[in-house]
């Protein structure tokens, strides 16, 4: 709302701005010079108070701006009867108002596309009647049973019923080819049906889907104030004094105050002002192209200058969809331990319980009843069942307070294992392996080529596991067995700054919000993560985490670039300036040329992501870490 307000006024000041000095030209040159002065202090007078109302507003929140100047500048020209030159200042600096926010509504058009593919409505299935009603999508409860035509946005989350459905999810996981999937799937909201007609049941709210969840990562991105605007503000100050001191100089030494006035026409430095903003908009916009919502502003200044990175491993380095590949039975049968182990599993949500409950009901095993369960964090679940015998499922550690000391299990390179107890027995060990995501490796070498020079494994995992999967993608240092705070420690102590996590599991939630900058693999499912973190990649990519980088390089490049041009130039033109050849009304015109090229420029960053071709492995999940073991592979 706030941006509409801003552009919708400056568009109004921009007109009035525009009349004034249309208005001024025609009186001076008819030589009405009495005319001309009342129309330039009402118009000037006008744009300054607008301005000056809205400097003092920054001021009130910390920020010291660039307007002081323009606002000198127009005062100047008043009292030296340069009018025209001071209608010139007032169309500039209304103009460029109205200019950022066109900009920036236009480097924003990739977010406002997001938001507006969100579903409105549903097609709801009658219980009785089979008969469809269109309802708002807020209306839908979960188990409502759901009508999806051909190329329509699914409203919610949901199972599929019908035999067979082709879902589009290029909107969601950024992955361009369609996913042909079976009765019993699950499916996302926002993916687009590209085959015929079919039913699906609701399994959440659409406050609770994955589609509400990056649209409101998207509000939250739009509405965030572009960290460029500070880093701006910090060259106010001297640029402020140095302008008033060159323009200062050339009245003393010359005896004439036009020049202060000639000199402070040219010393307004729009680029500083409209151009660093309109760059990281576009910055935001070509990250957005690449499935990655940076929800706030200091996410992508802090992205480009990152020195440090620390990467959890399961569904992060890992594609975190393991399976069950073997089951050594102990004390117990391996049948048994299975069944202990998903009724266990039930109750938790890491990544390694679904494969395990699956594997039952494939095998139609009939669970235990649970009377009560607990999920540990970083440790596994422990259970009670009808009979009263205690479960334990998951790393060895936390199995052997029970059981005493383990012999750890074999494994090879990829392989996890989850330890099952019951009571005092170790009933048996299950084996799964979750492989590395296939451009993980890729993605840590292009991290260490962009200049970042420690990157770390911290995870959950016992030592053996994530070694070995460190090994494999090419990281020496690892942080095994962790629990959320250790994880935090380590990050706060890791160096050089600033440090950047990348994470996706429920345990990362604390960890990301700590780091410098945090991003949360979201994949098929967003967690607490997302909400945490500074930046969210919507598509279970990891590769995204180094384009990401270099997306926030080059935006904080041409940033500087329209900073550094904007200081240039003004210097340049405010010597030309004070020493006589510069006229007040030929140094405004000039100025207005420069900011048209330095907001052109910043929109450069709209092209940020070129080059950056669209990859991704499909793979991942949003399951926090708890447990496992594997072997070192060598």
């Amino acid at each position: 709302m706030r941006d509409t307000a801003v552009f919708f006024r400056g568009q109004f000041l921009t007109v009035f701005a525009f009349v004034g000095l249309a208005l001024g030209v025609a009186l001076w040159a008819l030589d009405q010079s009495t005319a001309l002065a009342t129309t330039a202090y009402v118009v000037i007078g006008i744009v300054i108070v607008v301005t000056a109302v809205g400097m003092v507003r920054e001021l009130m929140s910390g920020h010291w701006g660039l307007d002081i100047l323009a606002i000198i500048a127009m005062v100047a020209t008043l009292a030296v009867d340069e009018y025209v030159a001071g209608l010139i200042i007032a169309l500039m600096l209304t103009g460029g108002e109205a200019l950022e926010a066109l900009a920036a509504r236009r480097a924003s058009r990739e977010l406002d596309t997001l938001l507006n593919r969100a579903p409105a409505f549903a097609q709801r299935v009658h219980p009785q009647t089979g008969d469809a009603e269109q309802v708002p999508v807020d209306e839908v409860a979960v188990g409502d049973q759901l009508l999806v035509r051909s190329s329509e946005v699914l409203p919610v989350d949901g199972t599929l019923l019908s035999a067979r459905a082709v879902i589009d999810e290029s909107s969601v996981t950024g992955e361009p080819v369609p996913v042909t999937y079976v009765a019993g799937d699950v499916l996302l909201s926002g993916t687009m049906n590209s085959t015929e007609t079919f039913t699906m049941r609701a399994e959440k709210a659409a406050k609770d889907s994955q589609y509400a969840t990056i649209v409101h990562l998207v509000e939250s991105a739009v509405a965030s104030r572009a960290p460029m605007v500070r880093l701006a503000d910090r060259y106010a100050v001297p640029f402020t004094l140095g302008s008033l001191l060159i323009a200062g100089l050339a009245w003393y030494l010359s005896g004439d105050p036009v020049r202060f006035a000639e000199v402070l026409v040219v010393a307004t430095p729009c680029p500083l002002l409209i151009a660093t903003p309109v760059a990281f908009m576009g910055g935001m916009s070509s990250a957005a192209k690449l499935n990655v919502i940076i929800k706030e502003g200091g996410a992508l200044e802090g992205l480009a200058t990152v020195r440090s990175v620390a990467f959890d491993k399961t569904g992060t380095l890992t594609q975190g969809k393991p399976d069950v590949v073997e089951i050594r039975a102990a004390h117990r049968s391996a049948e048994e331990t299975l069944r202990l182990a998903a009724a266990a599993e039930q109750h938790s949500v890491h990544v390694f319980a679904q494969p395990i409950i699956d594997l039952a009901g494939d095998q139609r095993l009939e669970l235990p009843q649970v009377l009560a369960a607990e999920e540990i964090a970083t440790n596994g679940v422990q259970a009670t069942l009808a009979d009263g015998s205690a479960v334990r499922v998951g790393k060895p550690s936390f199995i052997e307070e029970v059981v005493g000391t383990l012999e750890r299990t074999v494994l090879v390179g990829g392989e996890s294992a989850v330890y099952v107890s019951i009571n005092d027995e170790l009933a048996g060990v299950i084996v799964l392996s979750d492989p590395v995501r296939p451009l993980a490796a890729a993605t840590v070498s292009r991290i260490r080529e962009m200049g970042v020079s420690e990157v770390v494994m911290v995870t959950g995992d016992v030592a053996s596991t994530a070694e070995s999967i460190a090994r494999e993608v090419g990281i020496s240092t690892v942080h095994a067995e962790t629990t959320p705070q250790s994880k935090i420690d380590i990050v706060r102590a890791l160096q050089p700054r600033p440090v950047l996590m990348v994470g996706d599991g429920i345990n990362d939630a604390p960890v990301l919000a700590v780091a410098d900058v945090g991003i949360a693999m979201a994949g098929r499912g967003a967690t607490a993560a997302s909400e945490s973190a500074s930046a969210v990649i919507t598509s279970d990519d990891v590769a995204r985490v180094a384009d990401v980088m270099l997306v926030s390089r080059r935006t904080v490049n041409i940033a500087l670039q329209s900073i550094w041009m904007g200081i240039v130039i003004s210097v340049g033109l405010m010597l030309v300036a004070a020493f006589g050849y510069l006229p007040a009304v030929v140094g405004a015109l000039l100025q207005e040329i420069v900011d048209l090229v330095a907001i052109l420029s910043a929109l450069r960053a709209l092209g940020a992501h070129r080059g950056i071709r669209s990859r991704g492995d499909a793979q991942g999940s949003g399951a926090p870490h708890r447990y496992a073991e594997a072997t070192t592979v060598g």
